[in-house]
């Protein structure tokens, strides 16, 4: 079955109710053995209404201006607390078993542990609260999705201007730019008073259930169990320490392959002279490139690629009323991942390609894991397939790039170096903003602006008003939809920077642990998964400063393409 004969109904939430509460009075007088075959009779019903939730969300993303499934997507947004209710009451019923020590040995130690966060991140009492966030989340995707930018006298949505802002003509990608930056101003206000009411939504719903503030509570909706906040602060400060340096460096770098008196903020997408290395051919050329790619990786990825191919499981290319970004999501019901992007003409097409078929991958691998739990990992864990997938399809950058590929190969390490301060400036952002709920959006922007020039000091602004006043944090969608979520995009680049280089020196050993970590799922915790694929903790002693050294010594033996 391809994917548009998937069907979608509206769950009928009465009756799931009266069934998942059928469940529940069972499995209370259940023996072990019972027990665990209604757990398995639970994750079917999970998995039913968690499809219909993906399939509304994946439709809705694809045309925001679809109104059925606009109106199906404030549904979810409404029920699915209830939903995530009768879950939690589960959940209670799991960890208070007397046949826990059955349940473990059957499903592993880490679904109770799993089970046991899950129960600290929900309260019921907070059902309609928890709806009214979800509804305030949404109003942030639906005002980025319908923004119509004019710019040349041609319209623009804020996926299909970005080639221009890369463009070689520096007046027209700072036209572009500025283009991008109005549309933010204008709705500066709007968006800053959004977050606004989420992070004082977010931080009642934490002191109902107990919290200072919602810092806490944001790990454990993360699933977080094996570090914490003080341990994050750490890296950052390891980060700011010994990558910014290093990204400094190469933003300088790049300043002087431009030619440039001055790095402006719109200069910072274009890493040469006579442009950035782009795609070739049309996004079926691409699609078929993958194809080669990813047959002659491995047998395994050669399997999933054509399956996704045949199901119809990709919707790559930028349209009007399309949502923005990309991002991967599984359909439990068909044991099936479905990825969506918005193809540009730009070497992003790439990247994000590779990113969310790693994510696909795992779950493909995954898939037959035992409890829902298992599928997908924690995000950090989740981010590691991604971006190292990202890496291990170096070799066949060819097939995209043609004679640029060491351009692109080479650009794309630069520029994931050159990343890792910004993601622990938005980290440090958000825990700034939970820490004082009381800050006024201008304040939100100071903090930014502060944050700012301690991890991206060599940014320059060129004089816009909007974006030195500090309001560059309010495009990144992470920071209203998914709090606490970012940090685990530099976790994750610390662990695939160790991928790409052990597929340097050894291919074979490297893609045995990759795969390893992806069959594993969620089965364990994040720095047990790291552990298992023999990649060294982000948090280590020394970690982060090695990693610095070794990729200073790679890039200085590496010649730059001009």
């Amino acid at each position: 079955m391809r994917f548009v004969d998937f069907d979608y109904h509206r769950p009928d939430l009465e009756s799931i109710q009266a069934k998942f509460e059928e469940l529940l009075r069972a499995f209370e007088k259940a023996s072990a053995i019972e027990q665990i075959a209604l757990i398995r009779s639970i994750k079917e019903l999970r998995a039913a209404f968690s499809t219909q939730q993906s399939l509304c969300y994946i439709r809705h993303s694809s045309n925001t201006k679809d109104e059925f499934y606009e109106k199906e997507n404030a549904f979810f947004d409404e029920v699915s607390p209830q939903f995530e209710a009768l879950v939690n009451s589960f959940n209670k019923l799991l960890v208070d078993s007397p046949h826990k020590a059955a349940i473990q040995a059957e499903f592993g130690d880490q679904f109770i542990v799993r089970t046991e966060v899950g129960l600290r991140a929900f309260d019921p009492e907070t059902v309609e609260q928890l709806g009214e966030e979800n509804q305030l989340a949404s109003s942030y995707t639906k005002v980025k999705a319908r923004a119509e930018l004019i710019f040349q006298g041609k319209k623009y949505n804020l996926s299909s201007i970005h080639p221009l802002m890369i463009d070689v003509d520096r007046s027209v990608r700072k036209g572009a730019w500025e283009a991008n930056w109005n549309f933010y101003a204008d709705h500066g206000k709007e968006l800053g008073e959004l977050y606004d009411q989420l992070v004082k939504k977010r931080t009642a719903i934490a002191r109902q259930m107990g919290h200072e503030n919602f810092i806490a509570l944001g790990y454990d909706r993360m699933s977080r169990t094996d570090y914490g906040p003080k341990e994050v602060a750490h890296f950052r400060a390891q980060v700011k320490k010994h990558i910014v340096p290093l990204a400094t460096a190469l933003f300088e770098q790049q300043q002087e392959r431009l030619d440039l008196d001055q790095l402006f903020h719109y200069d910072e997408g274009i890493s040469f002279l006579d442009g950035n290395p782009a795609p070739k051919g049309s996004p079926e050329d691409i699609v078929a490139a993958a194809n080669t790619l990813y047959a002659e990786m491995s047998p395994e990825t050669d399997r999933f690629f054509k399956m996704m191919n045949e199901k119809g499981l990709m919707d790559l290319v930028a349209r009007d009323g399309k949502a923005t970004g990309g991002y991967c999501t599984f359909l439990h019901a068909y044991n099936v991942p479905f990825i969506f992007s918005n193809f540009n003409g730009t070497s992003g097409d790439i990247d994000v390609l590779t990113h969310e078929l790693g994510h696909a991958f795992q779950m493909y691998e995954s898939r037959i894991q035992p409890v829902m739990e298992y599928i997908l990992p924690t995000y950090e864990a989740c981010e590691i397939h991604s971006m190292s997938m990202e890496f291990f399809a170096h070799p066949w950058m060819d097939g995209f790039f043609g004679e640029d590929a060491d351009r692109y190969r080479r650009n794309h390490l630069e520029t994931a170096i050159k990343y890792l301060p910004y993601i622990v400036a938005v980290d440090e952002f958000q825990h700034r903003v939970y820490e004082q709920p009381e800050l006024t959006p201008d304040q939100r922007n100071g903090v930014w602006k502060e944050l700012e020039a301690a991890y991206l000091p060599h940014r320059n602004y060129a004089g816009n008003e909007f974006l030195e006043s500090g309001g560059f944090w309010i495009k990144q969608s992470h920071i209203f939809q998914m709090p606490f979520y970012y940090i685990d995009y530099a976790l994750a680049q610390v662990c695939a920077f160790q991928f790409w280089q052990r597929d340097l020196s050894n291919h074979s050993a490297a893609w045995e642990d990759y795969l390893k970590l992806c069959k594993a799922g969620g089965s364990q915790s994040f720095l047990k998964l790291v552990e298992l694929a023999n990649l060294k903790s982000p948090f280590a002693p020394g970690a982060i400063e090695n990693l610095s050294l070794e990729l200073r010594n790679y890039l200085s033996k590496e010649t730059s393409p001009s």
